[in-house]
């Protein structure tokens, strides 16, 4: 019966996962509030369902589920719900929620078809420093994720303004100045907490492996990526960039994150996060 729960509440999340996303979407297409409030109380639901799971597979494997691809997708995307319903309760800002769930239900579908992994390595390995390293790279990657939809959500904003173009809609989207302020400070959260977790991923790997290479494809891919942030970040302070340009570089930085996540670390000697 648990194996049969374990197998069947990943299956009926991705169903109310997905119609919640669609009522967002009538939502966003056409200003209905009573589509948005069943759709928020869907995903409320959804993240109920993902807390129960992730609590239930901690207590049969004995640890916290984010050694393997496989168990970082899921905790990835229950990141980005968390991190939603609590933006959307404190700012108040209109389509956070569907645009960062879109997102959260990719890693959610992208989970469903990957290969169940056993981290044989893993287990051989395991230490807290391995599990803070993970975690706090998942949780950062859900910062700069989150920063990337306000920037999208600016460029959207502004080009509707700029082609008068949805005025109905235009007073959802809240305004520019916020949304740039939100992604500057999701970024200035979500920098710091990676650094952090690679140092630690750093310890982590001269004190329990034979041959640490630190020229490792991984490595140096998630020191660039905190590289092309605080140089954003750095530019946006000077001034030298802001408004379109910085949400326009932002959203950059966010699509070379996604390829660190998912391309980069296929190409790692000893990281256990791949196919």
């Amino acid at each position: 019966m648990f194996d049969f729960v374990m197998l069947r509440l990943p299956e009926i999340v991705i169903v109310i996962y997905a119609i919640s996303i669609l009522l967002y979407f009538i939502d966003f297409i056409d200003q209905n509030q009573k589509a948005n409030r069943l759709a928020f109380w869907l995903l409320s639901i959804v993240w109920i369902l993902q807390t129960i799971f992730l609590f239930l597979y901690m207590w049969k494997t004995g640890r916290f589920p984010v050694l393997t691809l496989f168990e970082g997708l899921y905790f990835y995307s229950w990141v980005l719900i968390t991190l939603s319903l609590a933006i959307h309760k404190i700012l108040k800002v209109d389509f956070t929620v569907f645009f960062t769930n879109i997102i959260g239900f990719s890693m959610m579908a992208i989970h469903a078809f990957a290969p169940i992994q056993t981290p044989s390595m893993a287990d051989q390995l395991i230490s807290e420093l391995l599990f803070i390293h993970i975690t706090m790279a998942i949780i950062s990657y859900g910062a700069f994720s989150i920063s990337f939809v306000f920037s999208a959500l600016y460029l959207l904003q502004y080009k509707l303004l700029k082609e008068k173009k949805w005025i109905k809609r235009l007073w959802r989207l809240s305004d520019l100045a916020k949304l740039e302020k939100n992604a500057y400070v999701l970024n200035v959260i979500g920098i710091p907490m990676l650094l952090l977790s690679l140092i630690l991923g750093i310890q982590w790997g001269f004190m329990k492996l034979s041959y640490f290479p630190i020229y490792d494809a991984k490595i140096i891919g998630s020191f660039l990526l905190i590289i092309v942030y605080a140089f954003i970040i750095v530019l946006y302070r000077k001034k030298e960039i802001f408004g379109r340009d910085f949400a326009f570089w932002n959203s950059v930085a966010f699509l070379i994150l996604l390829i660190n996540f998912f391309l980069i670390s296929r190409l790692s000697t000893f990281h256990i996060w791949h196919y």
